[in-house]
Parts: C-alpha cells; structure tokens; sequence
C-alpha cells in the first residue's frame, strides 16, 4: 500500500547558482559519498532528498543527512534511510522506498513513493 509520494524538480542553473553562493551547503546537505558527484547528480540527489520529505508529510527536524542516494551494482539509484528520518518512517509504516531520477532541458527531477507492505 502507498504510504506517500513526494516529486521534486531542480533548476541546474539556479542549484549551481546556490551552491556558488553558499559552499557549505555542500557539506550540510549531502552525504559524504553524494559529494563526490557532479553538479547534475547532486541537483538529482537534492531533489530526491526533497521527495522524501514530501512522502513523508513534511515534519520539522529531519537531517538531510538521514537520506542518501545511492546506486546498486547496475548504476539503478536507491535511498538509503537513517536517523529520525528512518523512525518518522517507521512510525508511519514504511517498509519500502522506490526512487526514480531523471536529468533533461537542465532540469533535474526526483520521485519517491513510501510504500508499506512491500
């Protein structure tokens, strides 16, 4: 059963535009293993980031660190959820995550869909 969906988009220019402005976003964001990808993958990172938050109904004081983006043997990404965001989730039944990313026109766009059951 679909617990929540959350979509996001990212303007490249702009995200890159944010990340010139404030270096240490970087740092606060993204997962150690995250910020070693280029400006296009992290906008999908962020974005997926966004997502989650969305799924899961908004809630105050989850870590950007609780969620990871990841990617399996074959390249396919996968959210690798930890912390509070992990227990918020928990609490709300999810069991699953599916994670879709796609980049095009400059744009960098996100879906998750919280799943229970799974």
């Amino acid at each position: 059963m679909i617990i929540g969906i959350g979509v996001d988009i990212v303007e490249l220019e702009r995200f890159q535009g944010k990340l010139d402005d404030t270096p240490a976003l970087v740092d606060r964001i993204f997962t150690p293993s995250e910020r070693e990808q280029a400006t296009q993958s992290l906008a999908g990172c962020w974005a997926a980031k966004e997502a989650v938050i969305k799924a899961l109904g908004n809630p105050a004081g989850l870590s950007w660190q609780d969620v990871a983006v990841v990617k399996d043997e074959l390249g396919k990404p996968f959210l690798d959820i930890s912390g509070e965001t992990r227990t918020r989730a928990q609490a709300m039944g999810i069991t699953h995550w599916h994670l879709s990313i796609s980049h095009d026109g400059g744009l960098a766009c996100a879906m998750v869909v919280a799943e229970s059951g799974a």
